[in-house]
């Protein structure tokens, strides 16, 4: 990713019953693309070297060291953490009104 512009395309899925009683299912797609500068080895190796990347999608977080690597975000911060949380609002006030009528 050093030096890349990536994609980061998040899903959130509810399962409700609609007001007829019917079982539903309601989905968003969070889509961000976020910039990395160009990382020296060193830094590289010791982000590898702080476990911090296992484990991870994409092999890393943003909300943790590799923040620092970050020259650009466009869209969801916390779609790129993994739960979009405008889009999970979104669904739930969806599903509330839909379900009151």
């Amino acid at each position: 990713l050093s030096g890349q512009t990536h994609r980061v395309l998040t899903a959130v899925a509810l399962g409700h019953t609609d007001a007829q009683g019917a079982e539903r299912i309601s989905a968003a797609l969070s889509v961000s693309t976020v910039r990395f500068e160009v990382v020296p080895d060193d830094r590289l190796a010791a982000y590898v070297a702080s476990g911090e990347p296992m484990g991870k999608a994409g092999s890393y977080g943003i909300q943790g060291r590799a923040a620092c690597f970050i020259t650009e975000l466009h869209g969801s911060y916390s779609g790129v953490m993994g739960l979009p949380l405008y889009e999970t609002t979104q669904l739930l006030r969806h599903i509330r009104h839909g379900a009151a009528q």
